[in-house]
């Protein structure tokens, strides 16, 4: 390095010490979520094997991955994120285009007419020529105080954000798609249920009807059996909507149009013991894409903030340019139009009336803004794992119990036909046995399908099988008047 670019650095930095721009006393105020007063009361344990990032083919229903096989390819939501990543990957490039010298050819011809009382003296005065200039100039921002190499970490944190959006938004997309689709399997299920027990209640109001000719029954009853059927009707009628607008959403979902469905018909699958862990799996913060995201968003948010600070401090530009200029074509490219130079400039701000340290203090809530989100994030991926895994533990023993019920009410209705059929009782006892025999059936479809659903809730809350496709930031940086994250929890 030159004496000159030497010393004029070095004055630059003594004007940086006594200038009147500074940012003093500005420092976000956030705070980070103590992990280790979070997880005090609890025993973590590793919980890495589920789910798979493939995670519907355990159920092994080929209709229900090709829906979403279609949906992770068509799907216009998904194509969206793939737009908003690629957008973040350009914005990273130009922010790395800033940290190289710049390079850049110019050719001008221009006519004029020189005045006969300007700057140009005769034999040019009062006449017209052509000027003509071609250079080769090149320009660096010597990036002696950071921030250009701040801007570029904080667009890279942008960018990870971005890839784990992607990845959470292909996460969420299956998600949904199979919930629909298995949505679709429980209105279906309870349409053929309430198509048997309009059966049922027409056999029951016929012989209420010829029990009340033969004076046993009286119109109360009559009434009573008869007024059910349009009521089953209905409820026929409000599945069949359902089952409409399901179809209409699932095929929205998988990128179709709304008639393309509408001959699926899905079942509901068996309902299969699953090895929960007993607390909060220790691997969740690496393993949502949620709380990844919220994590490289405070990293760009802290990088955006140390690029503030930097433009407290000189900004020093190298330049350089070589070219010719002439007046007419004849001596353009001559010796003697050489036009070569270099130049250091350098700036300071001195006096801005605060336009810096409110900018700064702008990067500063930023970065408040950001631990924010991660906190809120970390708190929000925390109770849905835990009311996930609340609600299976507790329809685990809704099953059973259930099964109890379904199962003695079978019998009750078996016991009722053989006792008809050996002419001890009458129809009635059995058609009311069905009837007790038909609604628990109905309570054990909504509690499998309540099943199935939390089943795949707790897959996206665990993190729907994500692998985080860059490296993380090993640590949530530090800022001033705050401390590091402790990650005792991180992958």
């Amino acid at each position: 390095m030159s004496k000159t670019l030497r010393a004029a650095l070095l004055a630059a930095s003594c004007l940086a010490l006594s200038g009147c721009a500074s940012y003093s006393g500005i420092a976000p105020l956030g705070k980070y979520l103590d992990l280790g007063q979070l997880f005090a009361s609890q025993e973590l344990k590793p919980y890495a094997g589920w789910p798979q990032s493939d995670w519907w083919q355990e159920q092994q229903d080929p209709a229900l991955t090709t829906l979403i096989e279609h949906a992770l390819r068509d799907s216009p939501t998904l194509q969206a994120a793939t737009a908003r990543l690629t957008q973040a990957r350009a914005i990273s490039g130009v922010t790395e285009s800033a940290l190289w010298p710049q390079l850049n050819a110019s050719a001008a011809s221009t006519r004029e007419r020189f005045s006969e009382h300007g700057l140009i003296p005769p034999p040019y005065a009062g006449t017209r020529q052509n000027i003509n200039d071609l250079q080769l100039g090149g320009d660096w921002e010597i990036d002696f105080f950071g921030k250009n190499r701040e801007n570029r970490q904080a667009a890279l944190g942008e960018l990870r954000a971005s890839e784990v959006d992607q990845q959470a938004s292909r996460l969420l997309l299956a998600n949904n798609v199979a919930r629909s689709y298995y949505n679709l399997a429980r209105l279906l299920a309870q349409r053929e249920l309430a198509e048997q027990r309009q059966l049922q209640r027409q056999d029951l109001a016929a012989l209420v009807e010829r029990r009340f000719k033969a004076g046993l029954d009286t119109r109360v009853e009559l009434e009573s059996a008869q007024g059910v059927l349009p009521e089953n009707s209905r409820d026929i009628a409000a599945l069949d909507e359902q089952i409409s607008l399901t179809r209409h959403a699932l095929a929205a979902l998988s990128g179709q149009g709304p008639a393309a469905l509408d001959g699926m018909t899905p079942k509901l699958p068996a309902v299969a013991p699953l090895a929960l862990p007993d607390s909060l799996p220790a691997e969740l913060l690496g393993h949502r894409a949620d709380i990844v995201a919220a994590r490289w968003h405070v990293e760009s948010a802290s990088h955006g903030m140390a690029a503030g600070q930097a433009t407290f401090y000189p900004n020093i530009n190298l330049r350089a340019f070589a070219g010719f200029s002439a007046i007419g074509f004849s001596n353009w490219l001559e010796a003697g139009s050489r036009q070569p130079g270099i130049g250091l400039a350098i700036s300071l701000p001195l006096f801005d009336a605060g336009r810096l340290r409110n900018q700064y203090r702008v990067a500063a809530a930023r970065v408040d803004s950001a631990v924010a989100s991660y906190n809120a994030t970390l708190l929000d991926a925390l109770r849905d794992v835990a009311d996930q895994l609340s609600t299976l533990h507790s329809l685990e023993i809704q099953l059973a119990r259930q099964k109890a019920a379904q199962d003695s009410a079978e019998r009750a209705y078996e016991l009722a036909l053989q006792r008809y059929q050996a002419d001890i009782s009458d129809r009635l006892s059995v058609l009311n046995m069905e009837t007790n025999r038909l609604a628990q059936r109905r309570a054990a479809i909504d509690l499998q399908a309540r099943w199935i659903d939390t089943r795949i809730k707790l897959i996206n809350a665990l993190g729907g099988g994500f692998a985080d496709p860059g490296p993380m930031p090993p640590t949530l940086p530090a800022t001033p008047d705050n401390t590091a994250h402790p990650h005792g929890l991180s992958s």
